[in-house]
């Protein structure tokens, strides 16, 4: 999968200044909310084919699925939670022009690391629905689904 990372490569996170990783983060505070969307509409589309699965196969599949989806909701959910503080803590740094930056430069790094992961698990996790769902259309009746 590619990479999701945003920042420019080689030495950026030690040398950005703060309204750069300030911008960045704002970024990442945007994708989140338009995974937290893009989750929604996972579960919805889930949701309209579970109900008419008559395989157990399938059903064991989809659950499975909606396990999952809910773990990842539930980083999405955290991740914006950090992501939210941690640009909080960006604000408060460049109103105090803080020179103090190895501990936070760090933390940002961390949390880039963490949205990375997310991201690669979202994507899997919706390629996975898709795939269930075409298979459902393909394979169960659905003739009751408007």
């Amino acid at each position: 999968m590619e990479n999701f990372r945003k920042r420019p490569k080689g030495e950026f996170m030690i040398q950005a200044d703060w309204d750069q990783l300030y911008l960045l983060t704002k970024h990442w505070e945007s994708d989140l909310k338009f995974f937290r969307d893009d989750l929604q509409f996972l579960n919805k589309l889930i949701d309209k084919y579970f109900i008419w699965i008559d395989n157990d196969t399938s059903i064991n599949e989809v659950s499975r699925l909606r396990s999952e989806l809910q773990e990842i909701r539930s980083r999405c959910e955290d991740l914006l939670h950090k992501t939210q503080k941690h640009r909080e803590q960006l604000g408060v740094m460049i109103e105090k022009d803080s020179d103090d930056s190895r501990i936070f430069r760090l933390e940002h790094e961390h949390l880039e690391n963490e949205i990375t992961d997310f991201v690669k698990s979202f994507r899997k996790n919706r390629i996975d629905i898709f795939k269930i769902t075409e298979y459902l259309k393909d394979t169960e009746d659905f003739s009751g689904i408007n």
